[in-house]
């Protein structure tokens, strides 16, 4: 793991910050490229990422205090302040929120630039989540024997740490505490895949004569599919029926865009356009 790449000078370059900024830097060239394809002011896609850059970061830094609440109360300014710790979906309801207030004062039909938005957010957030790789967060999955478990000791949460609060797995090693050079899941990696591959097919359906918004749609069915799968791999706490807090997120998120994939063409047929 590296969680410093480099240092220019005294200053540090995160791999999770480069890596978060290549991802916001990437989505936002996607975006102009799509709003540009659908004869939109592609300089949009600038201002549009600057406010997923400030109401993401601040929704997944919201949505995370929230969860550490007990760590929060006893540390505000050190919780507040401190570079780690967000939560993905946080940072995705918020951001969106900003962006959809924006794109609707200035009159621009918002269906169009969220089909746009869905292209950049999936393979933003795969490549984002390779900073949380490299950096060792503590975003892996369990112990594995598989030939790509990977050793995260030199993370900034190795396995001791991070599995410290479960003993479900503390309990399988001496002592009670879980070595740090035991390989874990890469699931940062998982997900990065899947960003790809998902990027890819929607990329290559991105031409059909699809209503405005039904890109949109399929994406949260895509990105929250992953995200419910890639969870089972992860030890986060689990509130209930056995799932964890995004599995539940994930889960409203997927009906929801399965129901928009499908109300959107009704509604293209209910004014005699063909489906």
């Amino acid at each position: 793991m590296i969680p410093v790449l480099f240092r220019i000078g005294p200053f540090p370059i995160y791999s999770f910050g480069l890596l978060l900024g290549i991802g916001f830097l990437l989505g936002s060239y996607i975006l102009s490229l799509e709003l540009k394809r659908k004869k939109l002011n592609p300089e949009i896609a600038s201002t549009i990422t600057i406010l997923a850059v400030v109401f993401g970061i601040a929704g997944a830094k919201i949505l995370f205090l929230i969860e550490e609440w007990k760590t929060f109360v006893r540390n505000p300014i050190g919780e507040a302040f401190t570079p780690g710790g967000l939560t993905w979906y946080g940072g995705f309801i918020l951001g969106m929120t900003a962006i959809s207030l924006y794109v609707r004062s200035k009159k621009i039909p918002f269906l169009k630039i969220w089909d746009g938005l869905a292209m950049g957010l999936i393979i933003a957030y795969g490549v984002s989540r390779l900073g949380c790789h490299l950096s060792g967060d503590g975003d892996y999955g369990f112990p594995t024997t598989l030939p790509w478990g990977t050793n995260y000791e030199k993370g900034t949460s190795p396995p001791s740490r991070t599995f410290a609060i479960f003993p479900e797995i503390t309990s399988r090693y001496p002592g009670g505490v879980v070595p740090d050079n035991t390989p874990c899941h890469p699931t940062p990696v998982y997900e990065f895949l899947l960003g790809v591959a998902g990027f890819a097919l929607m990329w290559n359906l991105r031409k059909r004569p699809w209503p405005d918004g039904k890109m949109f749609m399929l994406y949260l069915m895509i990105s929250s599919l992953f995200r419910f799968s890639v969870e089972f791999l992860r030890l986060n706490p689990r509130l209930l029926f056995g799932l964890s807090e995004a599995q539940l997120i994930s889960v409203p998120l997927f009906f929801a865009g399965l129901a928009g994939f499908y109300l959107l063409d009704g509604r293209r047929a209910s004014r005699g356009k063909p489906a």
